[in-house]
């Protein structure tokens, strides 16, 4: 890729003939300012002047180009060699910068994979999401959760291959469940041999490969070997292994010769966009996705679909989901650039088509008619989400209407691990770009009143930085000792102005049977919003969002803890010696009763050092 040749037009007043007039024709990005230096928008060109050019002709803008064109005080210009260059510094610049106006999608997960460990002699395949900074070979990307621990079950089932966590692994004496279900083959205990256990793990990656065709050619040698060797039990369960393959083959394979695809479709529709992903691997679709982009300029499906792809497939996550193809609803104008930069990112041939026939032009067929239906529920759900905030107006007595509510709710067991959560949801639903925890430290085991205090006060120090928005409504689960809490906080920042809601859960803590409690000067009123309410089910929903939240990241915090061996607080004890200390005494309740004096035997542990670490384990 070439250096990117810079330059910029900086006037009081922007002046876009002057700009425009100047400007070159050669491909390249553009990024456009507001006049506190904020990034409004990043876009690509094939010819640079025509195309800044055409955000100030005189009609045919949408509505949203308008207003961000009516923000323009600075362009910055980047000529590049081509095309293609150009599309690939606008996702990078994109990706840093994130502009309002560019497109944006509302799920950031990454992709789940199934990664094969790099164990010695006995590697474990497990679900995998993340950085793919773990060791070990990765397969996938897969489209959901679900398709990924399907895929999984499916190795359980044919292959055997182990999926248990290594402390469980390591620990075992005798044969788990899952080999007397015949879904492990217990390498734990050393009932498989590793060349056998080996050649399992092979099988189980080239099916995961797609080679299905040179795994069931393979198998039936097997089985013929086996079988002239009067091996008659391994040729039956060789047998069996290729039954089962055939059969997951007829089910779920068509003529695609084994390749990878994702096929694309998008529905617009009034001020809404649904973007369907068909994910086929191997010959198998493996499960879809709707995309619901915010923020668009977009005003065509072409140009949209451009905007989707190069996002979602040129990013350093992206880049590693490339299938071999890409199916498409409609013809794009840079498809040539689209697929070269996908080639270049992915580092093999990678193709864009929308003119497909056969079993593929089905799959987009199903594609397009899966956008349509959720685009249309997706608008359904947005109106009737609105009429819910409209209602809460209403019951809140409140002159507008709310756009973000923020929820925050606490979760620990017995004082262990305590976090705090807070969820945000606006007219359209949950924006969960926004979500935030917060691991609670310093205070007493238990208190809630202190624990609430602390993560508003994290909460709107953020804000006094200028990191995140102010919201309409503060919403608390809990009654009027947590929202004292709250309001304190709140006088503090000096935002008594903020409309504070509390809902506490009834004598029977049934739905429905909630108390509101609404901050009015410095009393706390009680709020009664009919049970039938939709109103009353927003908020119920935002609570119980908040809940959920707050013990998921409870649960994985207690988990992390729990995981934590004791002897990683004790200054000087590196992961050697630990390793030496946890391997001579068979772990860590011998190493608790072992004697200062059989501290000291260990290899690098000293005399000072055995002392150190009885006194840890023994002394309160």
């Amino acid at each position: 890729m070439s250096e990117a040749v810079s330059h910029a037009a900086v006037v009081d007043a922007f002046d876009h003939k002057d700009f425009v007039a100047n400007l070159s024709s050669r491909p390249g990005v553009y990024r456009m300012m507001d006049v506190g230096e904020r990034v409004l928008y990043v876009g690509k060109a094939r010819n640079l002047k025509k195309r800044v050019g055409s955000y100030f002709r005189a009609s045919g803008l949408t509505t949203k180009t308008m207003a961000m064109v009516a923000k323009i005080a600075r362009i910055e210009i980047s000529i590049t060699h081509s095309e293609t260059e150009a599309l690939l510094l606008e996702q990078s610049l994109i990706k840093d910068l994130k502009p309002p106006y560019n497109i944006q999608l509302r799920d950031d997960k990454s992709y789940p994979y199934i990664l094969l460990t790099d164990h010695a002699e006995y590697p474990r395949l497990m679900f995998y999401r993340g950085s793919k900074a773990r060791k070990g070979r990765y397969f996938g990307p897969y489209p959901s959760a679900h398709a990924t621990r399907d895929t999984l079950q499916l190795m359980q089932k044919v292959f055997k291959v182990r999926q248990c966590q290594e402390s469980y692994f390591k620990n075992r004496t005798r044969p788990c469940l899952q080999y007397q279900i015949e879904r492990c083959t217990a390498p734990c205990v050393g009932l498989i041999s590793p060349e056998d256990y080996a050649r399992d793990v092979r099988y189980s990656s080239l099916f995961l490969q797609g080679k299905n065709t040179e795994l069931t050619t393979e198998l039936g040698r097997n089985m013929e070997a086996a079988s002239e060797a009067l091996e008659f039990e391994r040729a039956a369960k060789i047998r069996d292994q290729v039954a089962m393959l055939r059969r997951i083959q007829e089910d779920q394979v068509v003529a695609n010769q084994g390749e990878d695809a994702d096929v694309l479709a998008v529905a617009m529709q009034n001020a809404g966009v649904c973007v369907h992903v068909i994910t086929v691997r191997a010959g198998r679709i493996l499960g879809s996705k709707n995309y619901f982009p915010r923020h668009r300029l977009a005003s065509t499906a072409d140009e949209l679909l451009s905007d989707f792809i190069s996002q979602s497939y040129l990013s350093d996550q992206g880049g590693g989901a490339l299938p071999a193809e890409l199916i498409v609803s409609h013809a794009l104008d840079d498809v040539e650039a689209l697929a070269e930069a996908m080639t270049f990112v992915a580092g093999r041939k990678v193709r864009l088509v929308n003119r497909v026939r056969g079993h593929r032009a089905k799959w987009l067929t199903l594609a397009a008619t899966n956008a349509n239906e959720a685009l249309g529920a997706h608008l359904a759900s947005k109106q009737n989400s609105k009429k819910r905030i409209a209602l809460l107006r209403d019951a809140l007595g409140l002159e507008s209407l709310p756009e973000r509510i923020e929820c925050f709710d606490i979760s620990h067991t017995g004082g262990e691990g305590t976090v705090g959560s807070c969820v945000v949801f606006d007219a359209e639903g949950a924006v969960k770009n926004d979500y935030r925890r917060f691991n609670i430290e310093g205070i007493t085991a238990g208190d809630d009143y202190a624990a609430m205090e602390q993560v508003l006060t994290r909460r709107f120090e953020r804000l006094t930085k200028g990191e995140g928005k102010l919201p309409d409504i503060l919403l608390i689960d809990g009654g009027k000792g947590q929202l004292t809490q709250a309001a304190n906080v709140l006088a503090r920042f000096e935002l008594d102005s903020l409309l504070l809601l509390g809902i506490a859960k009834g004598i029977s803590r049934r739905a429905g049977q909630e108390t509101l409690f609404l901050k009015e000067g410095e009393r706390f009123k009680e709020v009664a919003i009919a049970t039938e309410s939709p109103a009353l089910h927003l908020l119920q929903q935002v609570r119980d969002e908040a809940h959920r939240f707050a013990i998921t990241a409870h649960r994985q915090r207690r988990g992390n803890t729990r995981k934590r061996s004791q002897l990683e607080d004790l200054p000087g004890l590196g992961p050697k010696r630990r390793r030496e200390l946890l391997k001579h005494f068979g772990g860590q309740q011998g190493l608790k009763r072992a004697s200062q004096s059989e501290l000291a035997k260990v290899n690098g542990i000293s005399s000072k050092l055995a002392e150190a670490i009885y006194e840890h384990f023994h002394v309160d």
